[in-house]
C-alpha cells in the first residue's frame, strides 16, 4: 500500500472512531490534527499528513483505552 492510500485509510479510521469519544476537549484537539492530516495530503506531503492523523488516532485512542480501565 502506498503512502498516500495508508494516510486515507488512516483518516476514514478516525472518522469512525471518534463518534466514540466523549471528551470535547480532546475531541477538538484530535479533529484539529485530523483536519491539518487532510490539509497536507492535498499538499502531498505525506510526512507530516501521516504525523498529524497518528497523533490524532493517539488522542482517542488514550482516551478509550483509558475508558476501558474504568
Amino acid at each position: 500500500m502506498d503512502i498516500e492510500k495508508r494516510i486515507k485509510k488512516d483518516i476514514d479510521l478516525f472518522e469512525r472512531n471518534i463518534e466514540e469519544i466523549e471528551d470535547e476537549k480532546i475531541v477538538d484537539m484530535a479533529t484539529r490534527y485530523y483536519e491539518d492530516a487532510k490539509y497536507y495530503l492535498k499538499k502531498k506531503d505525506f510526512f507530516t499528513a501521516f504525523g498529524c492523523i497518528n497523533y490524532a488516532h493517539g488522542l482517542i485512542d488514550a482516551v478509550r483505552i483509558r475508558k476501558e480501565d474504568f
